[in-house]
């Protein structure tokens, strides 16, 4: 089934991304005109949320600033709670390009992957980020590869295609901290079937990034710690498994419960 056969949408978290916001939506609508677009509007002190209303897009504006993982987590209950059985992510900065989509698509449109996660080191070209990063990234990919026991090679990409099933997960439950990473673990710990397609992303074109040299030695050592204590939170236990769980409680709950006899007389006149 393709893409325009249902209902989907666009995430795009943003924080001051005024200078920004308004092409990502344009490139997307260019990908698709029908698509729906959810920007999550950061507690930004800008005029992001204007600006993206102003181009068509619906606005969830948050009173302050979550972090992005609470900015991606609320378009995914988002979409999920309105009824959408596919979505995309794209960063506000303007980083992910519109027209790579249907390679990120492909894999969740014939059923291959709950999550497909567009990568940056997985063949494609393009903007890689600081060197510093580039080596955080591949470091980070070699112990989150050994975790999952599947190989990935991009921890921090936001470039994501996602199912209903998929959806469903993260709406109740995503990494606030380092959601990149961590909810990579999580999707496999679920079981959820994970890829990677190689994709070209750019540089941002206005502002600059707010993670330095510094910021993404001292980020990748908060996110090592965070993955180490991981493994030693209690087994994770898959939404499906806990839903069989829960009937098979049910149905001997109901077989349990002593059945009413009813005693009916009759009288003669």
């Amino acid at each position: 089934m393709s893409a325009e056969a249902r209902r989907w949408i666009a995430i795009v978290p943003a924080y001051n991304e005024e200078p920004n916001i308004g092409h990502v939506i344009d490139e997307l609508r260019a990908f698709d005109p029908d698509l729906d677009v959810v920007v999550i509007s950061d507690g930004s002190a800008d005029r992001t949320a204007e600006v993206a209303s102003e181009h068509g897009a619906h606005v969830v504006r948050l009173p302050f600033n979550l972090g992005i993982g609470g900015a991606v987590q609320t378009g995914f209950r988002y979409a999920h709670e309105n009824g959408y059985e596919l979505a995309v992510r794209c960063d506000g900065d303007g980083q992910h390009d519109p027209s790579e989509l249907s390679k990120v698509l492909a894999p969740v449109l014939a059923g291959e992957a709950d999550i497909a996660i567009g990568s940056r080191f997985a063949g494609g070209e393009g903007y890689r980020s600081s060197a510093t990063r580039r080596i955080g990234i591949r470091l980070l990919a070699l112990i989150v590869s050994a975790i999952a026991r599947q190989r990935v090679t991009d921890t921090t990409s936001g470039f994501q295609a996602l199912n209903r099933k998929a959806l469903e997960l993260f709406a109740a439950d995503y990494p606030h901290d380092y959601p990149e990473v961590e909810g990579m673990v999580m999707t496999i710990k679920h079981r959820l079937r994970l890829c990677e397609v190689p994709v070209t992303m750019r540089e941002r074109e206005h502002g600059r990034s707010s993670i330095t040299a510094l910021r993404s030695i001292y980020y990748m050592a908060k996110v090592l710690v965070a993955l180490f204590v991981g493994l030693f939170r209690r087994r994770v236990v898959p939404a499906e498994d806990l839903r069989s769980r829960r009937a098979r409680r049910s149905r001997s709950r109901s077989q349990r419960q002593p059945r009413r006899s009813c005693s009916c007389s009759s009288s003669s006149s």
